[in-house]
């Protein structure tokens, strides 16, 4: 839910409620064959999203646009688990202006489908 200025909580605005998955604990991919895998800590799950936060200084910023689809490799919060292999969309690439997070992107992104590993 929305936190309204006088700290009561206002409707969720989102068309699917947010959820906190206790599944992955972070998401890896490479944009290309030549440059290296990046590693993120998940922030911010939906059903069918997830969210990370990506430092503004960093590379692969240069190298994410919305609507590219990339094959992630989903890391397990329990390590005995197997990663899983999952096709997903960049949903969007929003600036973070104050807060905790300032100076941070988050990338909002959409899981497609699962692929075999």
């Amino acid at each position: 839910m929305k936190q309204i200025k006088n700290g009561e909580q206002g409707p969720e605005k989102r068309s699917e409620p947010r959820r906190i998955l206790d599944q992955y604990y972070s998401v890896e991919f490479s944009i290309s064959s030549t440059l290296p895998v990046h590693q993120f800590k998940v922030r911010d799950v939906s059903p069918s999203g997830i969210g990370i936060l990506v430092n503004e200084s960093s590379a692969v910023l240069d190298h994410l646009e919305v609507g590219n689809v990339l094959e992630m490799k989903y890391n397990p919060m329990n390590s005995s688990d197997l990663p899983e292999y999952l096709k997903t969309e960049i949903k969007h690439i929003t600036k973070i202006e104050q807060g905790q997070y300032k100076g941070h992107y988050l990338i909002g992104m959409l899981i497609l489908e699962r692929e075999e590993p």
